[in-house]
């Protein structure tokens, strides 16, 4: 009998199970959300010469901690272990206070973030912004002409920003047939044969119809409109978006480990869900929303695009889509999320289980990344919700 491989003992699984047709599903997203370089191109986010990072510090007793849900009690444990956590970080008035790790999860291992990148894209558009090189009320074929004749040549880069935009694509993770699956195929993200007749980002965004109603209308979720961000973001500055982004953001934020963004064959950058990065460095972007665009005493973004961020947005525009069902108080402004209640809480979400939480209230920050084998499911993100509601009690 073959004796099992370190990897093999690690995982349950030897890595040449791991293949471009199966890396989002488990049990091999356990590892694949880890090492993403190794199965799609990226683009390195350079961070700047920094500190080592501090040793983790043990979640210890908040782990035993018990919160009710659904009249039920539930520990903080049983919790990151029901919705397949890989990571999670709280901070506490900018201090980091408790790291969980999942086994084989280290301070250096990188995560997909998925659509929170699409949050992280946002600050760099605020960044252009606050330089006067970006008008959120400009059309967005003044910085893509390529888009000219497609559904965005009458939307507005603000329309981007909220999902606001008219647009025939339905977010359908598991139809193998349907355009999110040719949008999946055109970043790289699955098999395609043959191989020369596979779409660049561009060319299948190009492609993409009007719906039947105006811009402006009800928050339509749909994830091409972020990749749309980092195009106008590039051409905006003139920047790649991942050496603008290493600039920036990373390196004034005091990242210590490099990050990546996955790229299509003509190396454009996946804004709407391919960055990947550590927990610590995630949350040190919450902690600079909470801090209104500050970090390490230096200014990143304007306070009052943060502001804008985190309070503005059409509460209308939420009530009127299918979310409301979940977040029933919420609203989608920049690419972030609010939840409504008192605690003025916002978040960046991503499927799988990807989440950057900050609550201001109790001056907490949770970056949690995790392998939850179902891309959406509305019941675990009330469950995260809760969690955190509950994590800001404790610390």
């Amino acid at each position: 009998m073959k004796e099992a491989t370190a990897f093999e003992t690690a995982y349950g699984f030897s890595r040449d199970e791991v293949r471009l047709g199966n890396w989002r599903e488990a049990p091999w997203n356990a590892w694949s959300f880890r090492n993403v370089s190794e199965l799609i191109p990226t683009a390195r986010i350079a961070a700047a010469p920094s500190p080592a990072e501090e040793p983790a510090v043990d979640a210890g007793g908040l782990l035993g901690e018990t919160f009710p849900l659904n009249g039920k009690p539930v520990t903080v444990a049983e919790a990151l272990r029901e919705t397949f956590t890989d990571a999670m970080v709280v901070m506490k008035s900018g201090r980091i206070v408790a790291d969980f790790h999942a086994p084989n999860f280290t301070l250096q291992s990188r995560h997909i973030l998925f659509s929170v990148s699409k949050s992280v894209t946002s600050i760099m558009a605020g960044i252009l912004r606050d330089d006067g090189l970006l008008d959120f009320d400009e059309l967005v074929p003044r910085y893509v002409p390529e888009l000219k004749s497609s559904a965005y040549g009458d939307a507005r880069v603000r329309d981007v920003l909220d999902m606001r935009v008219s647009l025939d694509f339905e977010e359908v993770y598991h139809d193998p047939n349907g355009p999110h699956a040719r949008y999946r195929r055109a970043g790289l993200l699955d098999p395609s044969e043959p191989a020369d007749k596979i779409e660049t980002v561009v060319e299948f965004i190009a492609g993409l119809k009007k719906g039947k109603f105006d811009h402006g209308g009800p928050y339509h979720y749909a994830s091409p409109n972020s990749d749309v961000l980092g195009l106008v973001i590039q051409g905006a500055s003139g920047r790649r978006f991942h050496d603008l982004a290493s600039e920036r953001l990373f390196q004034p934020l005091g990242a210590r480990q490099d990050a990546y963004v996955t790229v299509d064959r003509a190396g454009t950058p996946r804004t709407g869900g391919g960055i990947n990065m550590t927990p610590r460095d995630l949350a040190r972007i919450g902690e600079m929303m909470r801090q209104g665009g500050t970090a390490n005493g230096r200014r990143i973004v304007s306070q009052a695009w943060v502001h804008d961020t985190i309070t503005g947005g059409s509460r209308q525009a939420w009530a009127q889509s299918t979310s409301v069902s979940w977040l029933p108080h919420g609203r989608y402004h920049n690419k972030w999320y609010q939840t409504g209640t008192g605690n003025g809480a916002f978040f960046a979400l991503g499927i799988h289980g990807q989440w950057l939480y900050v609550d201001p209230r109790a001056e907490m920050v949770i970056a949690k990344v995790s392998s939850q084998p179902a891309a959406i499911v509305d019941d675990a993100k009330e469950f995260n919700l809760a969690l955190f509601e509950a994590v800001a009690n404790f610390v």
